[in-house]
């Protein structure tokens, strides 16, 4: 039982598949069961995904429980007669707080879905499998198992979407669920071809006859030529980009958000996001330096678009889930800058604003999700002094967006401290006009937070919701982890950031190698 041992990473993948094969022999016709069934799993996901945060040794840093399985020789002409694509896993300091983030995520999004009565069985088997491939894609060391794992993540989206998803109705049009699903599923897919086609490329070019990672990684200096590496870093940033809501791909990103159920577009927003800057990381800065170093300058640019265009995008919202949409697309923007500055403190700030912003929007759409349970709306326009009556979804709305703002004590003010300063140190006077760009989008993402709060919360109440009830206990319980969470890092950053710098500096090490 190797396989399902508690020190090894493979677990976080076979766990929630174990309980999709379980939940398929439990009777539809058994919804609290299967609701239990589900919750225990994600426990005991969300305990391992702790104990490897936790025992993470930073001071060593490094690939950690590494363990790895041959799965196909392939035979051809390589140095070693015949090679394999192996199961081969481990956890590095950013895959650490990946998997960590994940697992928080899993949980909560498992309990706010509790209300889930239409084909609840269906929809937890979906959701699991789901988050068994965002899991596998953080520790992951194979290329083809990487890629494996990444259409897992992408692909059951588009049923829980369609399933069990809602459409909205605005005054000129009407906006699907299975628009939205087909639009999201679609355009990834494409980025996927991109990622595809860029894999197979390296892989070849190698000659080594294996997708992992560090085999290609011994060869690269000697394989891949600048040019080479120009071309399919591009190719990658474009594939991985469009997951990570970079502008002009991004607008898949919003309807998604908003058509899907709460506990979906947790992990849409809260995760699945996150995937394409972490391949960014893992497959295009680590295999292709010198082609990162290349395409930096414009991905820092187009981080800047993103962050501007996402804030004022959002500002003009009036549903609360594309305000949250769009409020991600100018997050994750502040991400991709991180990436582009190629430096200790910009990326360790950008993985910990991915990690930050993925616990902040799992609160954001959270609060929504009991929002529009109660009221069957999400129109801020409509929507008015509900803090008379929801105390409590009222203050944790306040939070979130506070951490959205960066307010000093909640972790979005780490994250985006050090990105900010590895944005002015690394480019000398653009440095200093992207900086002051983000920093512009920092207080316009002020500006629609705090009037959004003032509007749906603190007016005047307006009598047809007279007759609402604030979050039960469960519903606190899933939320206040999250609340605790970002307390803790904004407070007490320093043993994520330890964690996040022991996976960052061998990156950045092996490009200054390269470049001298």
């Amino acid at each position: 039982m190797e396989f399902l041992s508690f020190s090894n990473p493979t677990t976080l993948v076979a766990l929630p598949i174990l309980g999709c094969l379980i939940l398929l022999f439990v009777p539809g016709q058994r919804p609290d069961l299967v609701r239990w069934i589900s919750i225990i799993f994600a426990t005991v996901v969300l305990g391992i995904s702790i104990y490897f945060f936790i025992f993470f040794d930073h001071s060593e840093g490094g690939k950690q429980f590494v363990y790895e399985y041959e799965w196909l020789s392939l035979a051809g002409p390589w140095v070693d007669s015949q090679r394999a694509i192996s199961m081969s896993v481990g956890i590095d300091g950013i895959a650490a707080t990946m998997v960590l983030l994940t697992g928080i995520v899993m949980f909560t999004g498992t309990l706010v879905s509790w209300n889930i009565n239409v084909n609840n069985k269906d929809f937890f088997i979906l959701y699991f499998l789901l988050l068994s491939g965002v899991f596998g894609v953080f520790i992951a060391y194979d290329l083809f198992f990487f890629f494996f794992f990444y259409e897992l993540s992408v692909l059951p989206m588009y049923l829980l979407i369609a399933k069990w998803g809602s459409s909205s109705k605005f005054s000129s049009f009407e906006r699907t669920k299975e628009y939205s699903a087909m639009k999201l599923t679609l355009v990834l897919v494409a980025g996927s071809v991109l990622i595809w086609v860029a894999i197979i490329a390296m892989f070849v070019q190698s000659g080594v006859g294996s997708f992992h990672i560090e085999e290609i990684q011994a060869v690269m200096p000697d394989k891949f030529s600048v040019e080479f590496q120009s071309s399919v870093f591009l190719i990658l940033m474009i594939g991985f980009g469009i997951l990570a809501g970079l502008w002009p791909f991004h607008t898949w990103s919003p309807d998604g958000h908003v058509a899907a159920p709460t506990a979906v577009s947790m992990v849409h927003a809260g995760v699945l996001m996150k995937l394409g800057a972490f391949g960014i990381i893992r497959v295009g800065m680590t295999l292709l330096p010198e082609g990162a170093q290349i395409w930096m300058p414009l991905l820092i640019g187009l981080g800047a678009v993103n962050v501007i265009y996402g804030a004022l995008s959002a500002m003009g919202q009036t549903d609360l889930k594309y305000v949250i949409g769009y409020s991600s697309v100018s997050h994750m923007g502040y991400v991709l800058m991180g990436l582009g500055t190629l430096s200790l403190m910009g990326l360790s700030g950008a993985v910990l604003q991915m990690f930050s912003h993925g616990v902040m929007t799992a609160l954001f759409f959270a609060v929504v999700g009991m929002i529009y349970e109660r009221t069957h709306t999400r129109d801020s326009l409509v929507l008015t002094g509900l803090g008379q009556k929801m105390g409590v979804v009222a203050v944790l709305f306040t939070i979130a967006g506070f951490t959205s703002l960066g307010m000093p004590g909640l972790s979005g003010f780490p994250a985006e401290l050090l990105i900010f300063i590895g944005i002015f140190q690394s480019y000398g006077i653009w440095g200093i006009i992207l900086g002051s760009l983000a920093v512009i989008g920092a207080a316009l993402t002020a500006i629609y937070i705090l009037r959004l709060i003032a509007k749906v919360f603190f007016g005047s109440l307006d009598p047809m919701w007279d007759d609402q009830k604030d979050s039960n206990y469960r519903e606190r319980f899933a939320t206040g982890v999250l609340v605790l969470i970002i307390l803790l890092v904004g407070l007490w950053p320093f043993p994520f950031i330890e964690v996040i710098e022991a996976g960052v500096t061998p990156i950045l090490g092996h490009m200054q190698v390269l470049s001298s």
